[in-house]
């Protein structure tokens, strides 16, 4: 076994990275792909006539170089931008939407610019079909609302604000 190893353990080297490359589109984590530098590494120290001992060191040095010194600055890459560059559901807090479905405490629904959610008030009270609301939080796949007498789109203060 040990002399197969020694014959074809490029192969082997070739299926780690290969596997950690697949884990790696599958969880978009940064560490798997990091671990398969180490495994490409020690695949080349392989073609270079490196023992195993060597090669699996080599593995482990590169993979924890690469996770300690390239994947912070990897992150810090990927979350750099404004402050207020929102992103998915983050975008829809904030924004009014209008009331399809009468919404409580049980659920109803809201359209939330082109959208139709799922949604829930955070306060108590019904809220109509119609009235104008604000989105508080987005709660899985449900908009959480406040209640219109919070909502100011109306430019009176303490009045819903209604759709005709």
């Amino acid at each position: 076994m040990l002399e197969w190893i020694n014959d074809f353990g490029w192969i082997i080297w070739l299926t780690v990275f290969l596997l950690l490359a697949v884990a790696e589109m599958l969880t978009l984590n940064l560490y798997f792909i990091l671990m398969s530098v180490g495994a490409l590494a020690a695949l080349v120290a392989f073609l270079f006539g490196a023992e195993l001992w060597l090669q699996i060191v080599i593995f482990c040095v590169v993979a924890l170089a690469t996770t300690v010194l390239i994947r912070p600055l990897a992150m810090s890459h990927l979350h750099r931008g404004p402050a207020d560059q929102l992103s998915n559901v983050e975008r829809l807090i904030g924004h009014s939407a209008v009331v399809l479905e009468t919404v409580g405490t049980g659920g109803g629904l809201v359209k939330i610019g082109g959208d139709i959610w799922t949604a829930r008030i955070s306060g108590g009270g019904d809220i109509p079909v119609g009235a104008t609301v604000e989105v508080a939080a987005i709660d899985g796949a449900t908009a959480i609302i406040k209640h219109p007498s919070t909502h100011k789109a109306s430019g009176t203060p303490g009045t819903p604000a209604t759709t005709a």
